[in-house]
């Protein structure tokens, strides 16, 4: 099982930055796949999930209706698309999966539910 993200780099505030997740080794139209993000010393913040039985989304609070996650299941790719980035959007974003149940029923936020991770990318915001 693999997931690699890419599409990250620096944006000036305001901009739009969209961020891929490209998965392999697993049945891609199963799992849920997460977007989450760490800046240094913070905690992880789940920023978007998408489920694959129902296409059912969910955003952090503070994303929501600027972030945008979607799958295209014949390229195996989940994406997040970012509009009006803020400064505070800056961090190391990770796509994540498992691959054993659709979705985490202990918790959205469950990271440990999450077996499988991408490497990181980073998302630099310039004002």
């Amino acid at each position: 099982v693999q997931l690699v993200e890419s599409g990250g780099g620096t944006v000036q505030a305001g901009g739009s930055l969209r961020l891929s997740c490209t998965a392999s080794g697993f049945r891609f139209d199963y799992s849920a796949i997460a977007w989450s993000r760490r800046a240094p010393g913070t905690e992880r913040e789940g920023v978007a999930w998408i489920t694959f039985k129902d296409g059912i989304t969910r955003y952090l609070d503070s994303v929501k209706g600027r972030f945008t996650i979607s799958r295209d299941n014949s390229k195996s790719t989940v994406y997040l698309q970012m509009h009006s980035v803020q400064p505070e959007d800056a961090a190391t974003y990770y796509c994540a999966t498992d691959v054993d149940a659709p979705f985490p029923s202990s918790g959205w936020d469950d990271w440990g539910w999450y077996d499988y991770w991408g490497q990181g990318i980073q998302v630099t915001v310039s004002s």
